[in-house]
Formats: structure tokens, C-alpha cells, sequence
């Protein structure tokens, strides 16, 4: 397993806010005292060039991000989402990270990969933050991998409590991205709706699973074998990259899902088993939200 991640990343912080430098440090804490992080393979970072992140990105959205640093002092783009004078520049490090842990499964380096980054990604949207996102983190990777490896099928699995709206209009109308959310619904940012299910040329190939709060690691358990292993068999990914949020803890304070640790533990093992099955083991999990800091690092 390779491991990626970066000192930096504790630089994007806001004290008080939800999405705070405390969450990846309590992560790093957890690797560390298991011993984990030792056991896995350190991979160095670098962070995207302008070319990756306009693959998904506009250019007024890049043109912003990079004005920001020179205003010296924390901005918010919306009430959610804030950032300081370096933020662009650990984001585009998060977006880096993982760029590469994709490359390093797909050149066969790891079998598989774990990218413990922030600021998350999946809410950012082509043309603006938004939901403490600034980049699209695991959607700069997707079109990265395609144009790098080309790859042609790469199913994204976003179990994030919030839906990865951002993720999901990137690749709303391209067939060679299956997006498919579990999320909890009615909630932030408001999507995700079980008839989105994409346009044109990408019809059918966006799933959203909106679950009512209360359901918990029986219903995410039928929900895997009954929906997210037929659309993998159907769609035969060469590539899975997973928006692993512990935001639907029972214990996570921004929601109302009840997944264990235990149940997180089972949809982790189905994906592993998934992309053992459909892609000779490629995938890479990504960090995104998860606020209560005990069931993040757990």
C-alpha cells in the first residue's frame, strides 16, 4: 500500500471551523501510534501544474485561487469555505497527492493506495469553492490517470455523508467516469438526487444513493451488494478511486447516518474486494470529510 501525504497540508487551517488542521493531525497521530504509516510506502508529493487542474477547472476559478495569496490574510469564498495565504498552494499539493497515488497503482508501484489529504475535494465545483473544498481533488486525478494512462473506465465511489456535487458535475455528461454517491439526503449541499443519474453521452453513468439519517451499516452493507457491486460488474473499472469521508459516523456532529467503525471497515473491504475483482486491485481511497475526530482517525 502506498501511502501519500504532506507536512503541509496543516497549513490550510481556520481555529474553530469544522474542516481544521486538528483532523489531519489526529490521522497522522493514528497511523503513526498503530504503526501503519511505517508499514506502508511513503511516496513524495508534487503539487498539480495549471495544465492538470484546468481539465476540470475553469480559468477565472484558477485566476481566483491564485490571487488569494497575495491578499495576505484568510478570505472566504463562501460561508462555508475559507482560505488563507497559502491555501492554494497546500490545496494544489492535496490535488498532487493524489495524482500520485494514482500513478503509483496504475504504474504497478503499490497494489493499492491511501491519500491522507486536505482541504477535501468533492464539493468543489468547476468554477468555484464551495463546502470547504477548494480543488477537485479526486476529479484532477480521474482526468489525470486518463490522459497519462489512458485509462478508460474509472468508477469513482463517494461514501462522504454529504454528496460530492463537485465530483459529479465534472463528469456529469462523460461516459468514461462512472460517479456513484451514497449520501444522505436531504442535506448539504443539497443534491444528488436519485433521478440525476447524468446527461447526454453520460447518461447512466452517474448513480446517486440519497438514504434517509438514521440508516446505519445494515442498509450501506444491502446497498453495496444490491446496487454499487452490479453497476461495477456492468461498467468493468480499470481504475477505482474512492472519496472516503467519515462524515457518516453515528458520532460525526454535521450529520444524522450511523455507520460504525465496523461498517466503515465493510465498505472498505468491498471496495478492496471490487477492485481485486474488476481491476487487478487499482484503487486509491482519498481522504475527505469526517469532523468527529476520533471516528476520523479510528
Amino acid at each position: 500500500t502506498a501511502y501519500v501525504t504532506h507536512p503541509r497540508f496543516s497549513e490550510h487551517h481556520l481555529p474553530e471551523h469544522p474542516e481544521h488542521a486538528g483532523r489531519i493531525r489526529a490521522v497522522w497521530r493514528r497511523l503513526g501510534e498503530t504503526g501503519l504509516a511505517a508499514r506502508m510506502h511513503a511516496l513524495d508529493v508534487q503539487p498539480v501544474t495549471d495544465e492538470q487542474i484546468l481539465a476540470v477547472h475553469s480559468r477565472g476559478y484558477l485566476d481566483v485561487l491564485q490571487r488569494i495569496g497575495s491578499l495576505g490574510r484568510t478570505v472566504r469564498l463562501d460561508a462555508d469555505t475559507y482560505a488563507n495565504p497559502t491555501s492554494y498552494e497546500v490545496a494544489c499539493l492535496a490535488a498532487g497527492a493524489v495524482c500520485t497515488a494514482a500513478d503509483a497503482v496504475l504504474r504497478g508501484d503499490a497494489a493499492n493506495s491511501l491519500a491522507v489529504v486536505r482541504p477535501p475535494g468533492h464539493h468543489a465545483m468547476p468554477d468555484h469553492g464551495m463546502g470547504f473544498c477548494l480543488l477537485g481533488n479526486i476529479a484532477i486525478a480521474a482526468a489525470d490517470a486518463r490522459r497519462r494512462h489512458q485509462v478508460e473506465r474509472i468508477l469513482i465511489v463517494d461514501f462522504d455523508v454529504h454528496h460530492g456535487n463537485g465530483t459529479e458535475a465534472m463528469f456529469y455528461d462523460d461516459p468514461s467516469v462512472l460517479f456513484v454517491s451514497t449520501h444522505q439526503y436531504p442535506l448539504y449541499p443539497g443534491t444528488g438526487a436519485l433521478e440525476d443519474i447524468g446527461a447526454g453521452a453520460g447518461q447512466g453513468y452517474t448513480a446517486n444513493i440519497p438514504i434517509p439519517g438514521g440508516h446505519g451499516d445494515a442498509s450501506y452493507a444491502a446497498i453495496f451488494e444490491q446496487v454499487v457491486w452490479p453497476l461495477a460488474d456492468r461498467f468493468q473499472p480499470q481504475l477505482i478511486l474512492a472519496s472516503a469521508g467519515f462524515d457518516a459516523h453515528w458520532a460525526d456532529p454535521l450529520a444524522g447516518i450511523r455507520l460504525s467503525l465496523n461498517g466503515y471497515a465493510l465498505l472498505c473491504s468491498e471496495l478492496l474486494r471490487m477492485a481485486d475483482q474488476y481491476c487487478g486491485g487499482k484503487i486509491v481511497f482519498v481522504m475527505e470529510g469526517g469532523y468527529n475526530l476520533e471516528a476520523l482517525s479510528g
